[in-house]
């Protein structure tokens, strides 16, 4: 019997029972609402697949099974029959979890968590981004083919919201779900009122030693503060900052990004980059205390923090590869690789700063991260290791900001 008619004689045992309880905790995007159903019948699915052969195979034999259907499926949308296997019940899901590798070993993108790892070293994931300017979101899709327009494998999106003071970018794993007040938050993009400078705050600590700033979710109602149902709070996980250009003689943007949640050793041959390996809950209890009144000087350190003036030397440093001019085409260029075919002052390239190479200039041709136009509103962008496809997808949104003397 093969892998196929294996996973069609579970979907026609389990029926929609455990499509159900798996969307509401691995599905990419689903609704709050259809997850809280799941958690009030949770009771009903064990029962149900306890009486099932699928659930009650030897342990050796399901591990086997499992590792050659995992195997077998390299791509999308094949590989969501490894995503379904680990939705069939609790002992499928925890030997499929154990199976599954890290995106940086296996460089394939499988569960949601894996968009907030490390991508896979010396290989590109080529993703697109489609930017609708009537809702002023942005879709990221995994791309399938070489066609850029084609529609792919949903990732993330992203929402912008206009303050007098700053611009956020909500960042969800629901293309129709994007709020701070959704369990599908995950992290969000905060510019200063320029749009020179910006921070990517992670809705969860990236590493051990991670801290969180004050978060203005927390709202007070009477005399009491009450917290959204959202997971954890602010974690600074990178800084980036656009050089002004006021009198516009030095060509296209110079951009620098500060990865505070990566140290500068991830780039070494044997270095390493903090690896999550779960999306935690939300957290009511995680926020902390906002005094009433708070002033002026309260709110700006709050947004500079303090990881762009100390440790420096310890944190990796990302900048945008400076182009050449070229005279016949009396243009700014860089070669994309095919990848990029609309000439932009959004497009660039990261590599990772001189002085944190330590071995010379020569791995400063290993790009990081590129991103450019292909179309009116779409956009590629490929990111490696050591950045995750969250972390990047959140510096390519600062490209759309508006910016006043950049370019």
């Amino acid at each position: 019997m093969s892998f196929r008619s294996i996973l069609q004689d579970m979907k026609g045992e389990f029926g929609s029972i455990s499509r159900k309880g798996f969307e509401g905790r691995f599905g990419y995007g689903m609704r709050s609402r259809s997850h809280r159903v799941v958690e009030d019948c949770s009771v009903t699915v064990v029962d149900a697949l306890r009486q099932s052969c699928w659930a009650n195979m030897p342990p050796e034999l399901l591990r086997d099974v499992l590792m050659r259907i995992e195997d077998s499926e390299s791509t999308w949308p094949s590989r969501k029959n490894v995503v379904a296997c680990a939705g069939v019940c609790r002992s499928w899901r925890e030997i499929m979890k154990e199976i599954v590798r890290t995106l940086e070993a296996s460089g394939k993108l499988t569960f949601p968590i894996s968009l907030k790892q490390p991508g896979p070293r010396n290989t590109l994931i080529q993703c697109f981004i489609k930017r609708n300017r009537s809702t002023q979101t942005y879709h990221l899709y995994l791309n399938l083919s070489q066609a850029s327009n084609d529609d792919g494998k949903f990732l993330l999106a992203a929402r912008r919201c206009r303050r007098p003071t700053y611009t956020d970018y909500i960042i969800s794993l629901s293309a129709d779900d994007v709020s701070r007040s959704s369990s599908n938050y995950i992290g969000k993009l905060r510019s200063n009122f320029l749009g020179t400078k910006f921070t990517v705050y992670d809705a969860q600590p990236p590493n051990a030693g991670a801290k969180v700033t004050k978060s203005r979710s927390t709202r007070i109602v009477g005399m009491r503060q009450v917290s959204p149902r959202v997971p954890a709070g602010n974690y600074p996980v990178a800084h980036i900052s656009y050089e002004l250009n006021v009198l516009g003689s030095r060509g296209p943007r110079r951009m620098q990004c500060i990865m505070d949640a990566i140290p500068v050793s991830a780039i070494e041959p044997d270095g390493t980059a903090p690896t999550q390996t779960e999306l935690l809950p939300g957290n009511l209890d995680s926020f902390p205390s906002i005094p009433f009144f708070r002033s002026k000087s309260t709110r700006t350190d709050s947004f500079r923090s303090g990881p762009l003036s100390t440790d420096k030397v310890e944190m990796l440093v990302l900048k945008n590869k400076a182009p050449r001019w070229h005279e016949q085409l009396q243009c700014w260029c860089l070669n994309f690789n095919g990848r990029v075919t609309v000439a932009s002052v959004k497009n660039f390239q990261l590599v990772a700063s001189l002085e944190n190479v330590s071995g010379g200039g020569q791995e400063l041709d290993n790009v990081i991260l590129q991103f450019g136009k292909v179309g009116k509103d779409t956009f590629t962008m490929d990111y490696q290791y050591p950045i995750s496809a969250f972390q990047a997808f959140a510096i390519c949104l600062s490209s759309f900001d508006t910016k006043i003397a950049c370019e």
